[in-house]
């Protein structure tokens, strides 16, 4: 809950406007973890998006915490223009996506903004029987909104994951723990 209150405390005497963005920023460094990927992300300055933030057990926390220091407040709208933004502004646009849902859609929609993703890697285990661009859809599904350019070739898979899991730190990782 320490976070939190420093947070408020610099929204309030500051004036820090604080994001999805900024908070998983925050967290990585603090978390200061050479194994975490928000702690590589936040010492690189790569923004980590997330628009469903309070989703989890985050948001009961920052819940909980209101009641005792009331104040917070998190601009989800000030990280959709950054995201867009920066997808408009980009010369090459290019998804990789593991799993599905709001995020996945928020993605594809910043790339819409820029008449399509010049590549993109769907990676998920979820059925396209429904089309829908937020679980399971093919990539043709994005490319028909404008979300991928038609001229790309995107690709969808459900076992690239683990096979890339397994070819990279993973094989590292637990080859030092059997030793």
């Amino acid at each position: 809950m320490f976070l939190l209150d420093e947070m408020v405390t610099e929204q309030k005497e500051k004036g820090k406007k604080w994001t999805p963005s900024r908070i998983i920023e925050k967290l990585g460094r603090t978390i200061n973890n050479p194994e975490s990927v928000y702690y590589w992300a936040a010492v690189n300055n790569i923004p980590v998006f997330n628009p469903a933030l309070t989703d989890g057990s985050l948001g009961d926390m920052m819940y909980f915490h209101s009641y005792k220091n009331p104040g917070l407040v998190v601009d989800i709208l000030e990280d959709l223009k950054r995201l867009n933004t920066m997808a408009v502004k980009a010369s090459n646009s290019g998804m990789v996506i593991l799993g599905g849902g709001l995020i996945k859609h928020h993605i594809c929609n910043a790339n819409l903004m820029r008449n399509g993703a010049d590549f993109a890697v769907f990676i998920n285990t979820a059925c396209d029987f429904d089309g829908s661009d937020s679980s399971g859809a093919k990539p043709d599904e994005a490319v028909s909104w404008g979300k991928i350019k038609k001229d790309a070739t995107p690709v969808k898979s459900s076992l690239v994951f683990p096979i890339l899991v397994a070819e990279t730190f993973a094989k590292h990782h637990f080859a030092s723990i059997s030793k």
